[in-house]
């Protein structure tokens, strides 16, 4: 089932052949085989998102504890490019983030059902936060002029994707500071 159509016809075959559907497969691999929720297929289909299926998959591949540490690191503005690595490869797990974008409530109205992440992007960003020494991604401030070229020799990138990426780091610390010392 890679499409919410393909849901309607599994609840219509359901309903005109009274033989109850066990499990769907959601990818090409063994690890895409999951239990038939006849309501989250329908929520699905109506743009309501399944959420508890977001919550499922994340809580049975994310090491929680892992979690739970970072997370309290970002609430304190310790988070740095460790942290980071951390977090990418626990997403990783998740597997396709399509897969996950689609199951939001909303999806696609905000045109989140057609969104394609290449996947390459992130293992291009693991690479260039793997080039980096230890010392480097626990504080990314250091990184001048020649460790970028380094940094972008040893992961075969250029300089502006490391420059990019840091950017990018910075705009995310800089968020998280904001929402930090947001009142809810």
């Amino acid at each position: 089932m890679d499409g919410d159509t393909k849901g309607g016809v599994a609840l219509s075959l359901r309903h005109l052949t009274n033989i109850p559907i066990k499990l769907i497969g959601d990818s090409e691999k063994l690890d895409g085989i999951s239990e038939f929720y006849p309501e989250r297929i329908a929520d699905r289909i109506l743009g309501m998102g399944d959420l508890l299926s977001i919550i499922e998959k994340t809580e049975a591949e994310l090491d929680q504890d892992e979690m739970m540490s970072t997370a309290k690191r970002m609430q304190r503005g310790k988070f740095d490019l460790e942290d980071f690595l951390k977090t990418t490869k626990q997403i990783k797990k998740l597997g396709p983030l399509e897969n996950l974008l689609k199951l939001l409530p909303g999806a696609s109205k905000m045109g989140l059902n057609n969104v394609n992440i290449d996947p390459k992007i992130m293992a291009r960003t693991e690479a260039i936060v793997l080039s980096m020494t230890p010392e480097e991604r626990r504080n990314p401030d250091i990184i001048k002029a020649e460790r970028k070229v380094r940094i972008a020799k040893g992961c075969g990138q250029k300089v502006e994707d490391v420059n990019r990426l840091l950017k990018q780091f910075d705009q995310m610390k800089q968020m998280m500071k904001q929402m930090k010392n947001m009142k809810f």
